[in-house]
C-alpha cells in the first residue's frame, strides 16, 4: 500500500532520537519482536542476514544494561536519562566478529528501521554506539563468535524533540531549551545537494 511522501516525511520528522522515556508504561517482548522482524526484511549486504538481535524488556537486566551506556556527550551529563525516565527496553545489534565487514551498514540499515517503526507508535529510540561493549556481551551472554555493534535504547517518549537550523557558527551540537525541548540543528538541502544534473 503506498504510503505518500508527505506522510512518509512527517514520520521521519518524528523519529528523532529520544533520551527520555515514560517508565511506567514498559514496552513488552511482543514490541521488541515486532521492531525486530520490521528490521528483518530490510536489504542486507549481500542478503548475507549476518546480523542478531537481544532483546531486553524491564527489569534486572534492563537496569544493568543501562549502566553500561553513555547517553548525549554534547549535554555534558544532563542528557543521562534519570529515575523515572530511563528506557523500559532495549535491542543490542550484534554481528559475527570474522568475515562480516559490510555488517555496520546493515546494523545503520536495521536500527534506523526500528526507529522509525517505534515512531509509528509513539516510542521513543535512541541508537547508542557508547556501550561498554564487552560487558554487554557477559550481561546479555552473546555467543564469542559475535560482537555488539549497537545497542538501542526505547522505551514510550517522552520528551519533545525539534528540528533546528544550523545557527550561524555552524556547530551541529544539540541542545535542551529552558522548557526541555531537545533541539537537533540540520543543515539545508541546498547546503547538501553538491549538483543537480537533468530535469
Amino acid at each position: 500500500m503506498p504510503v505518500s511522501p508527505r506522510d512518509f516525511h512527517e514520520l521521519v520528522l518524528a523519529a528523532r532520537t529520544c533520551r527520555r522515556f515514560v517508565e511506567d508504561e514498559p514496552l513488552t517482548m511482543n514490541d521488541l519482536d515486532w521492531l525486530v522482524d520490521c528490521a528483518r526484511v530490510t536489504p542486507s549486504a549481500r542478503n548475507a542476514q549476518v546480523l542478531r538481535f537481544s532483546l531486553v524488556t524491564k527489569g534486572e537486566t534492563c537496569d544493568a544494561l543501562f549502566k553500561l551506556t553513555g547517553w548525549a556527550g554534547a549535554l555534558k551529563g544532563a542528557g543521562t536519562p534519570k529515575p523515572g525516565e530511563r528506557p523500559t527496553a532495549f535491542i543490542a545489534i550484534a554481528s559475527p566478529k570474522e568475515g562480516a565487514n559490510l555488517a555496520p551498514y546493515d546494523a545503520g540499515i536495521a536500527s534506523e528501521t526500528i526507529q522509525l517503526a517505534a515512531a509509528t507508535q509513539g516510542w521513543g529510540c535512541c541508537i547508542i554506539r557508547s556501550v561498554d561493549r564487552e560487558g554487554a556481551a557477559r550481561l546479555l551472554k552473546v555467543p564469542d563468535t559475535l560482537e555488539i555493534l549497537l545497542v538501542l535504547g526505547l522505551g514510550v517518549a517522552k520528551e519533545e524533540r525539534a528540528i533546528a537550523e544550523m545557527p550561524a557558527d555552524g556547530s551541529f551540537n544539540y541542545w535542551r531549551d529552558a522548557d526541555g525541548v531537545h533541539h537537533v540543528p540540520k543543515r539545508s538541502l541546498e547546503e547538501l545537494v553538491i549538483g543537480r544534473f537533468g530535469a
